[in-house]
């Protein structure tokens, strides 16, 4: 991870922030390296928010800086492609939860992997989830949410998703989210970033 890449995005540096990523890319640092010390950084600032050190303009602004950051890692990322559909996947953030950084890099992760996915967007309540899957008959669900509100409604949607389809795979991300959390809301799985959920989806392909 970069150190220097952290600071700069939890201290709001934008310019800084993205000419270091600039530099690193430069200097042959695998992206999803880049990707790595991104996720740390909205750690960081999802810790202070939580905790009342931050509040929604620094975490609209980290989430510009975010997206920015993809938008020069992605050229890096893609590859030829001629694999065949491994599957259909829903993605969407949680109900009460408007990031969608890390369910970006998740939904373009697994679109060069051979995913044809519908992403849902942000705020998605429950019974869209649940219409998305009978719409496009998907396997995989995602669920994304990057503060502690998020909990209750990744629960509340698992229930939902079982409810219409027990066979449904479920896996969760973003924030804090961790095997704790993946207990409580009764998912399949959680994935720590992008290449977790990756392989999530292709052991449920």
């Amino acid at each position: 991870m970069s150190q220097e890449l952290i600071d700069a995005i939890t201290e709001m540096r934008e310019e800084n922030a993205l000419a270091i990523t600039n530099q690193l890319l430069d200097e042959d640092v695998d992206p999803m390296d880049i990707l790595e010390s991104c996720r740390e950084a909205m750690g960081v600032i999802g810790d202070r928010f939580e905790s009342g050190d931050c509040f929604i303009p620094e975490l609209i602004l980290a989430g510009e800086m975010l997206t920015q950051i993809s938008e020069i890692l992605k050229p890096r990322m893609e590859t030829e492609s001629t694999q065949e559909l491994l599957g259909k996947v829903v993605i969407g953030t949680v109900e009460g939860d408007i990031h969608d950084i890390a369910k970006d890099i998740v939904t373009f992760m697994l679109e060069i992997n051979g995913f044809e996915v519908t992403d849902l967007g942000v705020d998605v309540a429950p019974d869209r989830f649940v219409e998305a899957v009978k719409v496009t008959k998907a396997g995989i669900v995602g669920l994304s949410g990057f503060l502690t509100l998020a909990y209750d409604p990744m629960k509340e949607t698992v229930v939902a998703l079982r409810e219409f389809d027990p066979e449904v795979k479920i896996m969760i991300g973003g924030g804090q989210v961790d095997e704790q959390i993946r207990q409580y809301t009764s998912a399949d799985a959680y994935g720590r970033d992008a290449m977790a959920a990756v392989a999530l989806a292709k052991d449920w392909a």
